[in-house]
């Protein structure tokens, strides 16, 4: 290892010297604990001293023959005693409660995805629509805490079911290693560990393999910001504030946990390998970092000010990244206005692929919330967010975060009644789906979801015997296939020559249309957020245009012809609007 690099932060793959490193012959086990006293390895029936190796701030220790899977721990002593804590670069954890970890054969399982890795890319001129996943709760073998299908086994049944959806992306909530079913994920103590709830480390390496063997990226969401503070992990782990921040003020998150300390070197260089890690050791395709908030401003707070040593490592975690993983994918979760999330390094931006539009979510739901009187005063809810597109490379979500902790379900966020907010959640699909930016949409919204979601039950696929959450879960598979199949809905989106408000100035009638474009296509789509018929709707037609239907919201089959609807006089089309209904016009003319 670079340990010049380790300590100032520049070193991405300190984990093929750190943790245990497996060979058959014989295992030796690194730890980096510059201000403990004493350290050493607890295998399971006996304690072998480690010693100082290096600068006397790492400890190593060498133990010929052991099996992989062999559970082990460090046993620290520093200024707060002595704690036995599990490896942060350990490959491999026990299942909890249980926490130490386990070594690990990095050679078991071999991709075969070679033709996938070479072709894949950020996806920015190609279609991206992601289907948001917790894989614990998809499906389970039976309800309850604990009952969960490993790996593959969930591969073999979500595989078909994405495909058949639309989506060919899946982003998974964090896998790295973690104490609490309820945190999902987002207080880790295995930066290098997947979570042993579903399978090995070569079961997952085998589900991203089908996944790319079937067409079906992968993103994991990555937390670099907090750690949790269970006392095996990372928390004082060589008696110190080796990881996290030593003052209170800033050493802890609004979520009780740990925050990292991005000024040191050492940390950093933690961070960025357990990044770099996901992406090479496991073929992951993108990594949706959480929190990003919390890195650009002191704990999130614009008032506390900029936290320049955060920026500085996001930036170039980022650009190594991209280096180091040619076509990765590198996503913020952000809620801030600061600008340049996703503008190269070189023009002083954070080097993010993507920004999640949380401001466009927020005013979406918000006004899909309204009655239709209050809809009118607040018309352009839905326009504002064009106001601020262009200015980064925005993802839609409609995510995890929207259908828990008391928030409602999407279904049941939307005005009106129970067949209403599913005429109505039709449309918002739709609205999406037009609207410029990738797509996001959390597991269970396709089925148009009533309960809001809890990590202990499966999704409610029961709802596919009631004839109305049967057809919308058609419809979104319908709605997934029109937006991979015309390039006008994603191929110059981030170009301003691929957008433009066919009308937006229909505050009584709550109508909206929207001009989309590629270099091979235009399409025209027009949204009726009205309970009542708009009839004689007109808009003019561009030179040329021989308008057909690609899509309609209230059609049996979201296709077919619905020529009453439509009248075209020279220029001037007519339209008569269902209440609650959008439609996809391709007006047949190029560019």
């Amino acid at each position: 290892m670079d340990f010049y690099g380790f300590y100032t932060g520049q070193v991405f793959d300190a984990y093929q010297w750190l943790g245990a490193q497996y060979t058959p012959q014989a295992t030796t086990f690194r730890t980096f604990a510059p201000q403990a006293h004493r350290v050493e390895l607890v295998l399971e029936n006996r304690v072998i001293p480690m010693e100082k190796v290096h600068n006397g701030q790492f400890y190593e220790a060498v133990v010929r023959g052991l099996p992989p899977r062999t559970a082990y721990e460090y046993r620290i002593y520093g200024a707060c005693g002595v704690v036995d804590h599990c490896d942060p670069y350990g490959r491999a954890m026990e299942l909890r409660p249980a926490h130490r970890t386990l070594t690990c054969d990095p050679g078991a399982f071999h991709f075969s995805d070679d033709d996938w890795m070479k072709k894949r890319s950020a996806m920015t001129d190609k279609p991206l629509n992601i289907y948001e996943l917790h894989a614990g709760s998809f499906q389970k073998p039976a309800e309850g805490p604990g009952n969960w299908y490993h790996y593959e086994e969930l591969g073999r049944r979500l595989i078909p079911y994405l495909k058949e959806g639309g989506y060919n992306y899946v982003e998974f909530l964090p896998l790295c290693e973690h104490p609490s079913d309820e945190s999902w994920g987002y207080q880790t103590t295995g930066y290098f560990a997947p979570t042993s709830r579903y399978g090995s480390p070569e079961e997952l390496k085998a589900l991203i393999n089908m996944l790319h063997q079937n067409g079906i990226g992968a993103i994991l969401d990555f937390v670099p910001v907090h750690f949790a503070m269970d006392a095996y992990g990372l928390a004082t782990y060589d008696g110190s504030a080796l990881y996290e921040y030593p003052h209170q003020d800033v050493g802890v998150s609004e979520w009780g946990s740990c925050n990292f300390i991005h000024s040191r070197g050492e940390v950093k260089s933690f961070l960025q390998s357990s990044a770099n890690f996901w992406l090479k050791e496991y073929h992951f395709d993108g990594l949706r970092m959480d929190a990003i908030s919390r890195i650009i401003f002191w704990q999130g707070d614009e008032r506390r000010g900029v936290n320049g040593n955060a920026l500085d490592f996001v930036k170039n975690m980022n650009r190594c990244l991209r280096e180091n993983n040619p076509g990765c994918m590198l996503i913020a979760e952000d809620s801030t206005s600061f600008k340049g999330i996703t503008h190269p390094q070189e023009q002083g931006g954070l080097g993010f692929d993507y920004k999640w539009d949380l401001g466009w979510m927020h005013d979406t739901l918000d006004f899909m919330a309204l009655s239709p009187e209050e809809r009118r005063r607040q018309y352009h809810k839905l326009t504002f967010s064009m106001m601020y597109f262009w200015d980064e490379q925005y993802l839609l979500p409609l995510s995890h975060d929207e259908v828990v902790h008391c928030k409602g379900t999407i279904v049941n966020k939307i005005w009106g009644s129970p067949e209403e907010k599913l005429k109505q959640a039709r449309l918002l699909y739709l609205y999406m789906m037009v609207h410029p930016g990738k797509k996001l949409n959390f597991m269970g919204n396709e089925l148009g979801q009533l309960r809001e979601w809890d990590e202990k039950r499966q999704i409610d696929f029961y709802l596919l015997d009631d004839a109305r959450h049967r057809s919308f879960h058609e419809y979104m598979k319908a709605l997934g296939r029109l937006y991979q199949e015309h390039s006008a809905f994603y191929k110059e989106e981030y170009e301003q020559d691929g957008f433009e408000w066919a009308d937006c100035h229909q505050e009584e009638r709550l109508v909206y249309a929207i001009c989309r474009r590629s270099k091979k296509e235009e399409v025209l789509a027009v949204f009726n957020f009205s309970p009542e018929w708009q009839s004689d709707y007109t808009l003019e037609l561009p030179q040329g245009a021989a308008p057909q239907v690609l899509f309609c919201t209230d059609a049996d089959d979201f296709h077919g012809d619905p020529s009453s609807l439509m009248k075209r006089e020279g220029s001037r089309l007519t339209l008569h609007l269902p209440p609650f209904s959008g439609l996809v016009l391709n007006t047949g003319v190029r560019k």
